[in-house]
């Protein structure tokens, strides 16, 4: 655990609390005992202690902000497809203990594993080492300039800027299509092309349908505009 350690940038004291940080409930449910408690407590409490020092973080950080905009930045920082960033950056797949379904089933690489073993990374460390220690470790590895403004570009809505842009002009109309659906069920990426009266003016990738749609829509208003 010292190699995860100095990614995190942190030194447990109580090397259990890592420990469990790491274990998916399929893992415990397959290994019943004292030890094999599963993350999901973990996770529950490292969501409230993400979501506060995110507040507090956006708070000081946007003083103009209304309520709700502030509220639509930290979902979007604090959401599934952030969390598992944060996971590959510091390859917590690699150290995760998991049942041999989810072994066999791509737990390892799963998304919504990755993001809920974050969230109880972050509850370890902050049962451990008190909330200096999981705010200076919620800062490094999400909270930065650069992260938020990849979060607001993805916050941004190109579909309906595009179809605004189409439509000053009578009789244009727009079509998405996907074009290539590749990887495995826990890991697809999709490519979507959007057609302007039949012709292709944007490609787009995603690991989701809707993601790929708005890249592809990205693609045309840089066409476009």
């Amino acid at each position: 655990m010292q190699e995860l350690e100095r990614k995190l940038g942190y030194r447990f004291r109580s090397g259990a609390l890592l420990a469990e940080a790491l274990r998916h409930s399929s893992y415990a449910n397959e290994h019943r005992g004292a030890e094999s408690v599963s993350n999901e407590r973990l996770e529950f409490l490292g969501d409230s202690v993400l979501g506060f020092v995110t507040a507090e973080y956006l708070f000081a950080r946007h003083p103009d902000s209304p309520e709700g905009e502030l509220t639509r930045i930290r979902a979007a920082l604090v959401c599934e497809e952030s969390l598992h960033e944060v996971a590959q950056k510091l390859e917590l797949g690699r150290y995760l203990k998991l049942g041999n379904g989810e072994e066999a089933g791509g737990g390892r690489t799963r998304p919504s594993i990755l993001a809920d073993a974050t969230e109880a990374v972050i509850a370890a460390v902050y049962l451990d080492g008190g909330l200096a220690a999981a705010s200076s470790l919620i800062h490094r590895v999400l909270l930065d300039c650069e992260r938020e403004e990849v979060v607001e570009e993805r916050r941004r809505d190109y579909k309906t800027v595009l179809q605004e842009l189409v439509q000053r002009e009578p009789n244009r109309t727009l079509v998405y299509r996907m074009a290539e659906e590749s990887g495995p069920d826990h890991d697809k990426t999709f490519t979507f092309e959007v057609l302007l009266n039949g012709a292709v003016v944007g490609r787009g990738e995603g690991h989701s349908k809707k993601e790929a749609e708005q890249m592809a829509a990205r693609a045309a208003l840089e066409r476009l505009e």
